[in-house]
């Protein structure tokens, strides 16, 4: 099993780029406790999607750290990568979004994989239960999307954008985007759409769980999502419409596979501190190693 992460983020809201800030008790990366938490559910192949600059640092990185009998693949996402036949408008500078950012891995995974984001901690039971999800089926058509309850994904120090999942006998049936959700009373609510929220609805926080056969759809979506796009220069293709595409038309089934843990991210500069403290929490409670590598 192939664990990919997205950690091409430019970190514009924390302040710094914070998939390489030091949270750990020893200094580890915040994805550093997604890595471990899943080689011990069984995933033996990491690829991390990053920025130019940053490949060789990440890389070297890790290799120092992880036992050699995982395979690290550092790729870069390139605004000039596209599928065959397309180019890139010259004026684009910024990547083309998370659903770009999973297709550049297109010629590194060739096996089931999960995709999380470098800046957000999962915990240990989402990893176990993405596993078993993998090693219960070899069903092509069936995706999986591992989901937290939307009061425990939120921010205390300013909004945050969550996928709402809209869920039927355990099947995904729509992801409804709200991009300015915060918690004002007892009351969950997103200011940009002024919709009031349920608190324990699942949310997606980019935890899917893909087949190989995705890149090909990608492929095709990315296509068709360019041509449709209003700002060639700033807009971006989100991983989660790609997959809501294959969904209503029926191309994939996705499972909602509850993670059982708690979440925590670095969305603002302010919430380092809470991180940093449940990290210790964990490691003094003998939930992870300090350090936590041993190499």
């Amino acid at each position: 099993m192939v664990l990919l992460i997205m950690a091409a983020g430019s970190g514009s809201r924390y302040g710094k780029l914070k998939q390489f800030d030091e949270l750990g008790p020893s200094g580890e990366f915040l994805m550093e406790f997604s890595i471990y938490d899943a080689i011990q559910s069984g995933f033996n192949h990491i690829v991390l999607i990053t920025r130019k600059e940053n490949k060789e640092f990440l890389y070297n990185y890790l290799r120092q750290r992880i036992d050699s009998s995982v395979k690290i693949d550092v790729v870069i996402q390139e605004t000039t990568n596209l599928p065959l036949g397309m180019t890139a408008d010259p004026k684009r500078e910024k990547p083309w979004g998370t659903a770009h950012a999973v297709w550049c891995a297109k010629d590194f995974i060739s096996d089931d994989f999960a995709i999380i984001n470098a800046d957000d901690y999962y915990g240990a039971k989402a990893f176990k239960n993405a596993a078993n999800f993998f090693n219960s089926s070899r069903d092509q058509n069936n995706y999986g999307l591992v989901s937290y309850k939307l009061k425990n994904t939120l921010s205390a120090f300013g909004s945050v954008s969550r996928g709402v999942c809209k869920v039927l006998n355990g099947k995904l049936t729509s992801i409804n985007e709200h991009l300015k959700i915060e918690k004002s009373g007892e009351t969950v609510k997103d200011f940009d759409s002024g919709n009031v929220l349920n608190e324990d609805d699942y949310v997606s926080m980019n935890f899917w769980l893909c087949r190989s056969n995705f890149f090909a759809y990608l492929d095709s979506y990315i296509e068709e999502t360019m041509n449709e796009l209003k700002n060639k220069e700033k807009d971006e293709i989100y991983l989660p419409f790609a997959a809501q595409k294959l969904l209503k038309k029926n191309k994939i089934s996705i499972d909602v596979v509850d993670s059982m843990s708690g979440w925590f991210g670095v969305t603002y500069a302010q919430d380092k501190k809470e991180s940093v403290e449940k990290l210790k929490m964990y490691s003094s409670e003998g939930s992870y190693p300090t350090p936590l590598w041993k190499n």
